[in-house]
């Protein structure tokens, strides 16, 4: 960080570089006031002085004497002592050396700086103190030790100003993340020894009064109900400030679909009761109706175009739909989704109707029909749904399986516990489904439906910064398994049976071409499937920078059978790949050996979802 004088310097400096630049243009024989060149044993030292000296504003300046440049180079040794201060050099050697150049290209005088930045200053001690409630409120013990425990420049670091200035402002973050949206630094001070080159820090936070949630206020709602939008942003009123909270809130208020932009502030204004300060929603709403074109593409599916229609008010329900055409080689797919308003309790209705046509189920084409209609709650890591279901599928090739048709009863429940939805490097997520029903063509029998999937993702070893813990490679392991218990006459709709095989499953063999192998050699849906994976994940570092790139290495295997016995007949599948952390998501590309077709497959996908 720069002193606030150094900042405007350098401000000016640039200004006069464009404006001195203009010139040169007009006037190809102009040359500079001085060539600047500055030496030091430290390279992070040369290139600070060389961009920050105040000396750089002037060196454009082609008319100034020599009794200016010599002025100049007085005043230069205290700035580029200031200079070496912010870097935490307290006591070096600087000398100054000016030069005539006339016969010189470039200018005609020549000022080199030679610096010895000396011995490096590093933390002695550090001493953080609290006032205001924060100080000896027993529940605020943990956010205290928090500040302590990951204090950026502890003793025995190297002291730069921008360190001091980090860790201050670090402090401060972690203290108004919760309970106190208020706290201030109060005092701080760095006491140098230049003599021992030592720094003792001190500072003292005064956290304020402490914060509860007030009511929520929308301000912009013209279209859709204010209190539709605080049964979504669901903001926990009365309970203890949380900055986390409120920005989970308004990811759900944007995320809804109602709005185009979402902000949520507190009021902390004073006459502001702190134990129910008033949150303020500022929204701007979304199109009434809306139509959304997609392009995609899977190594599995190749190329897809979906089309979307939108409508968040349907006229007299009131009911936001969601209606979608999707194509691509392997599934074509017509469905349309309305959902109602949450109630106080979260939970909310909704109903679904799709047509799919699956070119790739095994070795069959299957047109399949759905309905469903039950009732949903989404939570900050958990959904749930409960509902009714209809299934519908007619199987066409060579000797296909029976048609089918059923109606079920189902729960379904997904907890996510990853350190970042997006991206996760760590956590771990869980989903599981269980169902119970009648087939409805042929004879009419019961049937039972489970399935379960968990993924978790486990850095190997630890490390207290994050920047270090971050390059530590991962191993993710993940498992799915599914059943239909029912007799064997029992016609069950093929969407409801099992297949594998794919990006997100057993990598090596194709798009769900992992299933039963029936009399005709064919491959279709079975009763019970079983997938498990274990992957290594290693972080790529590169010139000591932490890149967007990391390697992974793999073993896929899975299987799928009409009896459970059958299950330990595993297509294993093994490969590596390489990940992108793009601006826009994830990029995934793994080659994959499919050790029982014996073949090589490339694997692409993008994005993360669980």
């Amino acid at each position: 960080m720069l002193p606030k004088k150094n900042e405007e310097a350098a401000a000016g400096g640039n200004e006069a570089a464009l404006t001195t630049g203009s010139g040169d243009e007009a006037r190809q024989d102009a040359r500079d006031a001085f060539t600047l060149e500055v030496t030091s044993p430290s390279k992070d030292v040369t290139e600070y002085l060389q961009t920050h000296l105040d000396l750089q504003r002037y060196r454009k300046l082609d008319d100034l004497a020599a009794s200016e440049v010599s002025r100049l180079m007085v005043a230069a040794e205290g700035n580029a002592r200031e200079l070496l201060n912010t870097l935490g050099y307290f006591t070096p050697t600087i000398t100054l050396e000016l030069k005539e150049t006339p016969e010189s290209d470039k200018a005609p005088r020549s000022i080199h700086v030679d610096v010895d930045p000396g011995p490096a200053t590093r933390v002695d001690k550090v001493q953080i103190d609290f006032a205001g409630p924060v100080a000896d409120d027993a529940r605020d013990r943990a956010q205290r030790d928090e500040i302590r425990s990951g204090w950026k420049l502890p003793p025995g670091q190297l002291f730069t100003q921008p360190g001091w200035e980090s860790a201050k402002t670090f402090g401060l973050r972690t203290l108004s993340a919760k309970r106190y949206p208020t706290a201030r630094i109060a005092s701080s001070k760095a006491d140098i020894d230049a003599d021992a080159s030592q720094a003792g820090l001190q500072v003292g936070y005064d956290s304020g009064p402490a914060y509860r949630f007030g009511p929520l206020t929308i301000n912009g709602a013209q279209r859709y109900d204010a209190d539709a939008a605080r049964r979504i942003a669901r903001l926990p009123v009365g309970e203890d400030y949380d900055q986390q909270k409120l920005l989970d809130a308004q990811l759900r208020l944007a995320s809804s679909g109602y709005y185009d932009s979402v902000f949520l502030t507190m009021n902390t204004d004073a006459g502001v009761d702190p134990q129910a300060a008033p949150i303020t929603a500022q929204v701007r709403e979304a199109s009434l109706q809306k139509v959304v074109l997609g392009v995609g593409f899977t190594s599995d599916s190749g190329p897809r175009v979906s089309v979307d229609h939108i409508h968040n008010k349907i006229p007299g329900l009131e009911w936001r739909a969601v209606s979608r055409f999707s194509y691509d080689k392997n599934t074509q797919l017509l469905n349309t989704e309305w959902t109602g308003l949450p109630a106080e309790s979260g939970w909310r209705w909704f109903n679904l109707a799709q047509l799919q046509r699956d070119n790739n189920a095994g070795d069959y084409t299957v047109d399949s029909a759905r309905w469903r209609t039950g009732r949903s709650r989404a939570g900050d890591r958990i959904d749930r749904s409960v509902y009714l279901q209809y299934d519908y599928s007619v199987s066409k090739g060579v000797d296909p399986p029976p048609s089918g048709a059923a109606v079920s009863l189902n729960w379904a429940w997904t907890g996510r516990y990853f350190d970042n939805p997006a991206a996760p490097s760590r956590g771990n997520g869980l989903a599981a489904e269980l169902g119970a029903g009648y087939t409805l063509l042929g004879e009419r029998l019961p049937f039972l439906r489970a399935y379960g999937r968990w993924l978790g993702i486990f850095p190997i070893g630890s490390d207290a910064d994050p920047q270090l813990a971050a390059r530590r490679p991962r191993l993710a392991l993940r498992a799915e398994a599914g059943g239909v218990i029912a007799k064997d006459e029992a016609q069950i709709p093929q969407p409801l049976e099992f297949l594998t095989g794919g990006d997100t499953t057993v990598r090596g063999y194709s798009y769900r071409q992992i299933g039963v192998v029936n009399d005709s050699g064919r491959i279709q849906a079975g009763r019970y499937m079983n997938v498990a994976s274990i992957e290594w994940q290693q972080p790529i570092v590169r010139n000591g920078k932490l890149s967007d790139f990391e390697g992974v290495a793999f073993v896929d295997a899975g299987a799928v059978a009409d009896q459970p016995g059958d299950l330990g007949k595993l297509k294993v599948g093994t490969g590596v790949g390489v990940r992108w952390r793009s601006p826009v998501g994830p990029v995934q590309a793994d080659l994959a050996y499919g050790v029982d077709v014996k073949s090589v497959r490339l694997h692409l996908r993008f994005g993360f979802t669980f």
